[in-house]
């Protein structure tokens, strides 16, 4: 689920198609800079209910979904 959430929420800001982004997918390749990423995290914030905060560095689709998965279980 929060994958799908990720990987939507990018699909809609990169106009990414949602099936070409993986748990592998680069953030910066992606097109998503230091400003969508604070944008990013708010939209996730509305769709899942909850707040998160980027403590450490995310280059992947992987690293924001662990941080997400982490911070959701507090």
């Amino acid at each position: 689920m929060v994958f799908e959430n990720i990987a939507q929420v990018i699909s809609d800001r990169t106009d990414t198609p949602v099936e070409e982004i993986t748990l592998e997918s680069k953030i910066k390749d992606l097109g998503i800079d230091s400003l969508d990423s604070v944008e990013l995290l708010l939209e996730l914030e509305d769709r899942l209910g909850h707040e998160f905060d980027i403590d450490r560095k995310v280059e992947t689709v992987s690293d924001l979904v662990a941080l997400v998965e982490e911070q959701m279980k507090q």
